[in-house]
């Protein structure tokens, strides 16, 4: 599957690229160290990689598509020597670290939180609605957790209204919830295309052909669920600012309020415990540029928050 992995577009690349030579040009290193803790289609950790010359970029992702097509692309690109890449989610790659090298320090560090183009592109997936596919919706869909039509099948109705509601801040999460309990009375929920019916005939008549589909924000909840984001991402910012070394800098791409507002209260918290060896760069988050928007309407809804080590 990896030579028709769908190609990605790279967010705010320039934007990380700028943050990291920040990082690097204040170290008393010759060599640096970076890191990618979603590979996806490899286009932040490529130009990490050839962006800097004394530079060793380590990479990890949980989707065999991604880490598969990943190995291929090193190789191809001829940057086996420069871009280490290693299968898991992000959560482990402290433990990973201690474990394996328990000396590494890194001079930056970026979290894009965005799903993969292709996941979105590859109905068989079942991130998206637009064709007709089995809802699974796992990053790691070679490992044995729940499905997102697990999830629709075997959750009460309140568990089910909580998780759309939370995760997808969907205000007729007690309609669609209702509605997804009654369907699977007659038939089980397997589908993309049955969840997407089910939310737009349980939206009232009048909202149901607004510019924000009735499915959007409860495909957006299951994923969430599904792959527990929120929860790694909550429990995992702290543990990646500690590999950090002086003056290296933490990035983090988020693409929805959930993601934004752990990010920046998490940052926060890190700030005052250290006042005095912690630098939030970003006062504000950094949005892409008009261009990038034009050139990929996928990053419209991008924050791009820093948070820097000082020495």
């Amino acid at each position: 599957m990896a030579s028709s992995y769908t190609s990605h577009y790279s967010v705010m690349l320039p934007e990380c690229l700028e943050f990291a030579a920040l990082a690097c040009e204040s170290s008393d290193k010759e060599h640096f160290k970076l890191a990618d803790m979603t590979f996806g289609g490899g286009g932040h950790s490529v130009a990490f990689a050839k962006e800097f010359e004394n530079v060793e970029v380590f990479s990890v992702d949980q989707d065999p598509d991604a880490f598969q097509n990943g190995l291929e692309r090193i190789k191809l690109e001829k940057l086996e020597e420069k871009l280490k890449l290693v299968k898991m989610n992000f959560s482990e790659f402290p433990d990973w670290v201690q474990s394996e090298k328990p000396d590494l320090k890194f001079h930056g560090i970026l979290l894009d939180l965005g799903v993969s183009s292709h996941h979105f592109d590859k109905f068989e997936r079942g991130f998206s609605f637009r064709e007709d596919a089995p809802l699974d919706m796992r990053m790691a869909y070679d490992q044995d957790i729940a499905t997102a039509a697990d999830v629709l099948n075997q959750y009460n109705e309140e568990e089910i209204a909580d998780i759309i509601f939370q995760y997808g801040e969907e205000r007729y999460s007690r309609r669609i919830a209702k509605a997804i309990v009654e369907e699977r009375q007659k038939n089980k929920i397997s589908t993309t295309k049955q969840l997407e019916n089910i939310c737009f005939h349980a939206y009232p008549s009048n909202l149901r052909h607004k510019k924000i589909h009735p499915a959007t924000k409860t495909f957006q909840a299951l994923r969430i669920f599904v792959n527990e984001e929120l929860d790694v991402l909550e429990n995992t910012l702290e543990k990646l600012f500690g590999l950090l070394d002086k003056n290296g800098v933490l990035m983090v791409i988020s693409f929805h309020s959930l993601e934004d507002r752990i990010t920046k209260h998490k940052f926060k918290e890190i700030f005052q415990c250290s006042k005095n060896t912690v630098k939030i760069l970003t006062k504000k988050p950094v949005y892409p540029s008009e261009r990038e928007v034009a050139e990929n309407s996928r990053s419209r809804s991008a924050k791009l928050r820093v948070i820097q080590k000082l020495d």
